[in-house]
């Protein structure tokens, strides 16, 4: 009988250590400045800010890693916030973790089982940039361009303004308001499929490949080079700016907005 006790009191502060904890932040952010928010482990999921504030809430979950280890970290500069998932650093990692704005950021978990899932309200006019590695990608009903990715889970994006949306491990979908963007814009994933919605009036040249699927367009397109149902390089309107299309395991589609 006392074993039992022992075991369920032992039971209880292991489940305790991996009960959710809460992060929480607001703050204004003004138009036309960036919201960064980088997980690893944990869905990120982004909507519209009902006010002028933007608003990140974090839970942390384990099963056997101590939560508190991980920290959410703030860092605040000229372009913007970032707001990071900063796992411990290994003991033979070459890098420590840091919370850096830009693509420069970088975390190793080394079997750290924490999931962070951030739940994100963005204001009208604020860009967002949202990573995970292992978790959903989804930035919805946003009013400002938009870059998001994931590794191993599905990215969707839509805004009023541009997108840009890559993973390994899942689909792509994204739904723009614009399509006046400069240079390059791109989308890619591995193992899933690529659907892109746009205004109807459309200006790109397309480079568009996968391996195992097909690719279809709503609009028409002029061919040059290679055409074939599974590489695609031509020309959409007027041209100009590039539209870069790939995965391997899955179609392509490009469609109108109603």
């Amino acid at each position: 009988m006392r074993s039992l006790m022992i075991a369920i009191l032992l039971g209880t502060a292991v489940a305790a250590s991996a009960s959710a904890q809460d992060f929480n932040w607001h703050g204004r952010i003004a138009r036309g400045k960036r919201l960064e928010v980088k997980g690893v482990n944990g869905d990120v999921r982004a909507v519209a800010a009902t006010g002028g504030e933007a608003v990140v809430n974090a839970k942390k979950t384990a099963r056997r890693s101590d939560p508190d280890d991980v920290k959410i970290e703030v860092v605040q500069d000229s372009d913007g916030v970032t707001i990071c998932a900063v796992y411990p650093t290994p003991p033979r990692a070459r890098r420590e973790n840091t919370c850096e704005p830009g693509d420069g950021w970088h975390s190793s978990t080394e079997n750290n089982d924490v999931k962070v899932d951030f739940e994100v309200q963005v204001p009208a006019g604020v860009e967002f940039n949202g990573q995970t590695v292992n978790g959903e990608m989804s930035a919805e009903g946003l009013q400002a361009d938009v870059r998001a990715s994931s590794v191993n889970g599905s990215v969707r994006v839509t805004t009023t303004g541009l997108a840009e949306a890559s993973t390994v491990n899942g689909s792509v979908y994204a739904q723009m308001g614009r399509a006046n963007w400069t240079d390059r814009l791109e989308f890619s994933t591995v193992n899933g499929g690529i659907t892109l919605i746009f205004p109807p009036k459309l200006d790109t040249e397309v480079r568009a490949n996968t391996v195992n699927g097909d690719i279809e367009s709503d609009y028409p397109l002029t061919v040059s080079g290679k055409f074939g149902p599974r590489r695609v390089r031509g020309t959409i309107g007027a041209g100009g700016r590039t539209l870069s299309l790939s995965t391997v395991n899955g179609g392509i589609r490009l469609k109108k907005s109603m």
